[in-house]
């Protein structure tokens, strides 16, 4: 359906499962070369004998792994021309009673991640004169939502983010972009209440909920040469949710 330069190669955090491993799947059959990133190797399995898709254990949430995994790349003399940041987590309570590390672990994988992995690729990417990134970030990174005071800023920090490197990078050809989901059928809304699930529900006009497939489909759009003219956008995937 769309264009693909040869010899690819992507980065996808939070590969393993839900979301991540939608677009890690799908890039793959575009022959791409994708690393799924996961911090457990248990989560890895889900992922086994997929062509083009390599799974590595990976926590974000650690300088350290990061640069382990960095390390490896280089010494594959691999560049990566595709960066997927979607690994994402949630520490939800009220913030007159959320903890410092209710607050950085948050920060850590959904904020701080996203900046050391995007650092790096930088540097291949504007040697190629190349590159792709896409911020999974939410409807809560621009709405807010109580609860979330975590989550909502370190995804709002994604928009920003992806804005303002949008503008520093343009030139080198490297076009940077945002997804916000609204509620996706994942495993980060197994918890929901059925009363929570319903309120959702009736703010959505589409009146359903959104599958990991709708994400996929606009990553896999953002990655091909039908998208070489956009840059530093926010894309709202949310059934008309954020219109309310």
């Amino acid at each position: 359906m769309f264009q693909f330069s040869n010899n690819l190669c992507a980065v996808v955090t939070g590969g393993s499962r839900g979301i991540g491993k939608e677009i890690a799947s799908r890039l793959a059959v575009e022959n791409i070369k994708v690393y799924a990133l996961a911090s457990s190797k248990e989560s890895l399995k889900n992922i086994e004998n997929i062509p083009n898709l390599y799974p590595i254990q990976c926590d974000i949430s650690s300088r350290d792994s990061i640069n382990d995994f960095l390390q490896t790349i280089d010494k594959e003399n691999q560049s990566i021309d595709i960066l997927v940041n979607n690994a994402g987590i949630h520490r939800d309570n009220i913030l007159l009673r959320m903890t410092e590390k209710d607050w950085m672990d948050v920060m850590d994988i959904n904020l701080h991640a996203p900046f050391h992995l995007m650092k790096h690729v930088l540097k291949g990417m504007i040697k190629k004169n190349f590159g792709r990134i896409i911020n999974i970030s939410s409807i809560s990174g621009t709405d807010g939502n109580k609860g979330q005071s975590n989550y909502a800023a370190s995804k709002g920090g994604l928009i920003a983010l992806t804005k303002s490197l949008a503008k520093e990078v343009g030139k080198r050809n490297i076009l940077v972009n945002c997804i916000a989901p609204g509620v996706i059928e994942t495993d980060m809304i197994s918890h929901f209440s059925e009363t929570i699930k319903k309120s959702y529900f009736e703010r959505i006009p589409l009146n359903k909920f959104g599958k990991p497939s709708d994400i996929a489909n606009m990553v896999h759009f953002l990655c091909s040469e039908e998208a070489s003219y956009i840059t530093g956008q926010t894309f709202y995937i949310d059934g008309g949710m954020s219109l309310n």
